[in-house]
């Protein structure tokens, strides 16, 4: 390989490497706008965000829970012809029906 090779090998490596540096700050700066860096720059909007979403889940799991439990209580109260199974979930029937009846 001659000098001017060389350099001319050299000025190609640190033109590519020069491009990717570029492209690599642009998608840097892409992402120091997004929606979620600018949102999380400081620790209390982080707690609160963090807050809201704990909040969030811990209502989809209780409302989640509620309506699975009822429609559970009231497919095992329409089973009456299975001896234990029926009895038995009449008597659940029987008291969600007073405590609904007494207000509790």
């Amino acid at each position: 390989m001659s000098n001017t090779d060389e350099k001319t090998a050299v000025s190609d490596t640190s033109d590519a490497l020069a491009s990717e540096v570029r492209a690599l700050r642009q998608e840097l700066t892409f992402l120091r706008e997004s929606r979620m860096f600018v949102i999380h720059q400081s620790v209390a909007r982080i707690l609160l965000f963090r807050f809201a979403v704990g909040m969030a889940v811990g209502l989809g799991t209780v409302v989640g829970a509620s309506v699975l439990l009822s429609l559970i209580v009231w497919a095992l109260s329409q089973i009456e012809f299975i001896p234990i199974i029926g009895d038995w979930s009449a008597q659940i029937a029987e008291q969600i029906e007073s405590s609904i009846g007494n207000g509790e």
